[in-house]
């Protein structure tokens, strides 16, 4: 929830800091990109190093490296200072994303991974709302610092955190922790038994030797890899455009502040539905089609957008491009994990992240250009939508049919328990 909420406190704030700071929009839109570029970083680091010392350790990490530096914001006194404090912020925000993704899907039962992954990602979009409405409560009383300040609470929860959540299993293996990977598969299913001599290895091919990022374009993954790269980069562009320019595209159709605060909180509301849904979706009829649909849809709603009408029809379309491009990210985060091998689920989520960050980092420039070259209302929501177009396409390129390797077996007894992939089958 935070996590998003770090992500949309910029767009939420950004008509007071242009007339505080009297930025242009380039330099108001180039600001923005720095939290994105710092995650581009934080994804591509953070996703394979957690693939080596734990998805546990390094969310917790991150979790406090965030938290920490959006509190410092607030006492940011130029944008020189704030875009700094953003960029270290966004080193850690984007180390969680890909090993929350990747430590959920673990856990999920084969069926219900999808929904799983996209009701716990459907807290970013709670974020994204919780921000619209603190802006709308605190803007006008305590400044913008304050939104800021409110960021830094995560860091109340790590000891919680640090107790509750699991680690995983595969880290387990690699660590040869058999007592803490017995507790977890007798969660998993009670009625398994061992004895004392039991030990648990990875039965694979690969193991752990060799890069993990390499292995993303092994075993005929190469070219969907770089078609998961695309689309990640179309549909971050999307959210982090108009989760940046969202309100102040509406200030220049006429509407009051508050007003266009509350598109971008109606804008995160559709995207929690739009998760949830579309997980569950996934699940029963296809990911892949799933996401093919909702592209076209958020292009549609999109370009309907540039025409002015009806408030009620407004909010109606935000509501659709919200679940058709911020849920189509996290069913896309879903369908990354799935699609890769658990010994480099963290890597491939990771990456695809920091690829897709490159389109966030170009959404907000993007939109800083768009509205400094004064184009109409229609044309400034149509460049929003293409990207949409683009993805579509190259989902639909996907392989899905490629090799699954990883199993675990009790060595000692010779007695093969289940590989990861049935664990994941089993009804918990």
């Amino acid at each position: 929830m935070f996590d998003g909420y770090d992500l949309v406190i910029y767009g939420s704030a950004i008509p007071i800091l242009i007339k505080e700071w009297s930025l242009t929009p380039t330099q108001a839109g180039a600001l923005g990109s720095y939290a994105l570029i710092g995650m581009m970083f934080g994804a591509l680091i953070f996703g394979p190093l957690a693939d080596k010392i734990g998805r546990k350790n390094v969310i917790l990490f991150c979790l406090a490296l965030f938290s920490f530096f959006t509190f410092l914001i607030g006492f940011s006194n130029g944008p020189g200072q704030f875009g700094i404090y953003r960029f270290i912020a966004g080193l850690g925000l984007g180390g969680v994303m890909p090993n929350a993704v990747a430590l959920t899907t673990e856990y999920s039962p084969k069926p219900l991974k999808s929904t799983l992954v996209s009701i716990m990602f459907s807290g970013y979009s709670l974020g994204g709302m919780l921000s619209a409405g603190l802006a709308i409560l605190l803007l006008p009383k305590f400044g913008w610092q304050s939104l800021f300040f409110v960021g830094g609470l995560p860091l109340l929860f790590l000891p919680i955190l640090y107790k509750t959540l699991p680690e995983s299993s595969n880290f387990l293996l690699a660590k040869s922790n058999a007592e803490n990977i017995k507790k977890v598969l007798k969660r998993i299913n009670p009625s398994l038994q061992f004895q004392d001599g039991d030990s648990f290895v990875i039965s694979n091919k690969e193991k752990q030797q060799g890069i993990s990022v390499v292995k993303l374009f092994h075993e005929k993954r190469a070219l969907s890899t770089i078609l998961l790269w695309i689309s990640f980069f179309m549909c971050l562009l999307m959210i982090y455009g108009l989760n940046t320019w969202l309100p102040q595209l509406m200030l220049e159709s006429g509407y009051p502040i508050n007003s266009s605060l509350m598109f971008l909180l109606v804008l995160n509301l559709g995207a929690i539905f739009g998760a949830i849904f579309g997980g569950w979706l996934a699940d029963r009829w296809s990911a892949k089609k799933v996401l093919i649909l909702f592209f076209v849809l958020g292009s549609v709603s999109l370009t309907l957008l540039g025409f002015k009408g009806h408030i009620l029809f407004l909010y109606f379309l935000i509501g659709i491009a919200g679940a058709a491009t911020i849920g189509t990210q996290i069913i896309s985060n879903a369908y990354a994990s799935n699609y890769y091998p658990l010994t480099i689920r963290s890597s491939g989520v990771g990456w695809a992240l920091g690829i897709g960050r490159l389109g966030a980092i170009v959404g907000p420039i993007m939109g800083g250009v768009l509205l400094s070259m004064q184009l109409s209302t229609f044309q400034n929501f149509l460049a929003f939508a293409i990207p949409g177009i683009i993805a579509a396409i190259s989902v639909s390129f996907i392989n899905e049919h490629q090799p699954q390797s990883a199993s675990l077996e009790s060595s000692e007894s010779s007695t093969k328990l289940s590989t990861i992939e049935n664990i994941e089958n089993t009804k918990v």
